[in-house]
């Protein structure tokens, strides 16, 4: 099994400055933020996923870089920023210090914002919705998985990096910030502008019910986010579950942007009996995986409820449950991340976020861009946080009768 590759925040290297050193002549001497952009440089020339360096020579990068000035420490982080640039890879960037650390508390605690996971649409280089948050002033407001984020309090997105966009939304509870949101559904809709107010966002990842409305007990199980608790919460909420005598489960993942790799892994051992779940390819073309046990959960039948939203770990766990016929997927085509970040921390306590490997799912699909279709499309306008695992919500109560015969299930899941 390749060595564990994280995605963002799942993992922090942290960098031995001694070993950068050892190709450097010690006669050389080098100021202490022209090191820290050759740490940046050697972090990627070592881990980057793509070996031309978006065609470039990256030595030679190197050499261009380092005969700017650099009077200050901001002075470097726009270098390093500018050589990273480079690699036209949104997902490869430069955190600040305050940056980095909001990163952190995104995947273990909570945050005051509007409750938007974005991401940096690599066609029309915009601002784009991964999903909003459950219960997050943005799902009140209706902004959709795919959705555009065009301004930010007048400022056009286009001049500011992912982070420094997710910056601008967050900020104290009970403040207002205005989004100018295109829609990802109708292409011809106008612009239109949101107005919100900051709250603060819960990122409890697992909310479980027993749902009794049907001749099986059915558990629900919706999972927000992969952060580092999700796993724990995920077997405490299926054990309580099944001593309330669930025969068959709904596991939600709509709206989920992902989060720590590993959780998701964690997450698929629980359901899956001896199977693979996920394989990553680096630059070198090398295949590694991650595997199951047979220490599982419970073997009762299971269908798993995707979106537009659904992305990154989310997919890794939906792809591994489909392809191992463990459960049928009920919804709408995922999102269609697979790219894995690692997150590397830099001396002064900023660090960078590198794409270093890609997934694919056990049948060896590759679902970048192309999102995972589910075994029963189902297609929903958008609902109310209230709303989910009601009789409103056509998803869910399409999964409901396809679990009242577990025969049925087993069949199409086979």
């Amino acid at each position: 099994m390749l060595k564990k590759v994280f995605s963002i925040a799942l993992l922090v290297f942290f960098w031995v400055a001694s070993s950068f050193w050892y190709f450097i002549p010690e006669a050389q001497a080098f100021t202490e933020e022209q090191k820290l952009l050759l740490q940046s440089w050697r972090i990627v020339n070592q881990s980057y996923l793509d070996e031309t360096f978006n065609h470039q020579n990256w030595w030679k990068v190197r050499e261009q870089f380092i005969k700017n000035p650099l009077r200050d420490r901001e002075e470097t982080y726009a270098v390093i920023e500018e050589m990273l640039a480079g690699l036209d890879d949104p997902f490869t960037r430069l955190l600040r210090p305050e940056q980095y650390h909001s990163l952190q508390v995104n995947t273990s605690g909570e945050l005051s914002g509007v409750g938007l996971q974005i991401n940096v649409n690599p066609e029309t280089k915009l601002i784009e919705v991964i999903s909003p948050l459950a219960g997050s002033p943005a799902e009140a407001a209706g902004i959709e998985p795919k959705d555009s984020i065009l301004e930010i309090d007048g400022v056009d997105t286009q001049t500011l990096t992912l982070d420094e966009a997710a910056a601008r939304m967050r900020g104290t509870v009970g403040t207002k910030v205005s989004l100018r949101v295109q829609s990802g559904r109708d292409e011809n809709a106008q612009p239109r502008t949101v107005s919100l107010i900051r709250d603060r966002i819960s990122l409890n990842p697992v909310v479980t019910a027993l749902d009794t409305t049907t001749n099986n007990k059915v558990g629900y199980i919706r999972l927000n986010q992969f952060s580092a608790n999700a796993a724990d919460e995920i077997a405490q909420g299926v054990n309580r579950l099944e001593q309330q005598g669930a025969e068959a489960y709904i596991l939600d993942l709509r709206n989920n942007p992902g989060g720590l790799l590993q959780a998701g892994v964690e997450i698929a051992r629980m359901w899956l009996d001896s199977s693979t779940i996920v394989y990553t390819v680096n630059r070198q073309g090398a295949l590694g995986s991650f595997d199951s046990t047979d220490d599982i959960l419970t073997d009762d039948p299971l269908i798993v409820l995707v979106n537009q939203g659904t992305a990154s770990a989310s997919e890794i766990l939906a792809g591994a449950l489909q392809d191992n016929h463990r459960a049928l997927l009920v919804g709408e085509k995922t999102f269609g991340k697979g790219l894995i970040q690692s997150l590397f921390e830099l001396p002064d306590g900023s660090g960078l976020a590198v794409t270093v490997a890609k997934y694919e799912t056990p049948s060896h699909k590759d679902i970048n861009k192309l999102g995972i279709m589910p075994d029963n499309v189902v297609a929903q306008q958008a609902i109310t946080y209230s709303q989910i695992a009601t009789e409103a919500d056509q998803q869910y109560q399409t999964a409901l009768k396809l679990l009242t015969s577990q025969e049925n299930v087993v069949a199409n899941a086979a």
